[in-house]
């Protein structure tokens, strides 16, 4: 029996995909799919030009376009990659992304800006004519080192995610010298305000009478971890120094003084964070 043919049968929709109508196995068509909108101060802050805060003010003040046109409101629906959108005049693919380690100074906030008045780490950059760069992650302000900067918030986000992110390597000088269980409890964690803090692995590096110094590494990073996981045993820390953040080593930095990562660097950085927890 010959086959039936119907020339005015149409695609229909079925599931996200159109197929015929016939059920004989065409082949189908994935629907294509609406890109992205989101609101215009999001954009600009993923781009890299400036905080999300940064970027809702310059919106308020006229200073950001869309395809020509000025906008202020932030939560203008755009597509970056359909939408020419500029901030001053400059289009915002024209920002060129940059990976910062600072050896940060003992004294310092990390923070843009600091309601008390003191310094920050930016004072770092004073005279560099850098643009806006976001530190990725924190250290407090009595601790000093090691500390990146970069205006790719996705690449931050990946290196202080948990899952994801690098080791983190610190000296620590502590008013005691532990004891093989004080070592292992820094290890099996404590708790405190409610959080289970622990040391990924700990180390005596050297050690005197009265005081000790640690080498502490960190798979995640809570607010003044190492700080308190030591209170809690009853040391006070004396000294903090982050010394390596994955294989980028602080090494001859001098305080307050800033390099660029290198290319091989971010290489092994960007390999390590691919990676997912069960094969780290």
């Amino acid at each position: 029996m010959p086959r039936r043919i119907f020339p005015d049968a149409r695609p229909v929709r079925q599931g996200g995909h159109f197929v015929s109508p016939s059920g004989n196995g065409a082949r189908k068509t994935p629907a294509a799919q609406p890109a992205p909108r989101h609101g215009l101060a999001r954009v600009l802050s993923k781009a890299g030009v400036c905080s999300r805060a940064e970027a809702a003010r310059r919106v308020l003040a006229g200073r950001v376009g869309v395809d020509g046109r000025v906008v202020r409101d932030p939560e203008f629906p755009v597509v970056l990659a359909r939408q020419r959108i500029t901030v001053d005049g400059e289009p915002i693919e024209a920002v060129r992304r940059l990976y910062v380690a600072l050896n940060k100074p003992r004294g310092l906030v990390t923070t843009v800006r600091d309601e008390q008045g003191r310094d920050t780490v930016y004072r770092c950059f004073d005279g560099a004519g850098m643009p806006w760069l976001a530190p990725v992650g924190r250290l407090d302000k009595a601790s000093e080192g090691l500390l990146f900067f970069s205006n790719d918030p996705e690449w931050a986000a990946r290196l202080t995610d948990p899952a994801t992110g690098p080791l983190k390597t610190y000296r620590v000088q502590i008013d005691g010298v532990p004891d093989a269980a004080q070592l292992a409890r820094m290890q099996g964690g404590v708790e405190d305000a409610g959080e289970h803090l622990a040391a990924h692995s700990v180390a005596i590096l050297r050690q005197s009478e009265r005081t000790a110094w640690l080498e502490i590494v960190l798979d995640e990073g809570r607010n003044r971890h190492i700080r308190r996981l030591l209170q809690v045993l009853g040391f006070e820390v004396l000294r903090l120094v982050r010394v390596a953040i994955g294989p980028v080593q602080l090494g001859e930095l001098a305080k307050g003084q800033w390099r660029m990562l290198e290319a091989e660097e971010l290489e092994v950085l960007a390999a390590r964070s691919a990676k997912s927890p069960a094969n780290s």
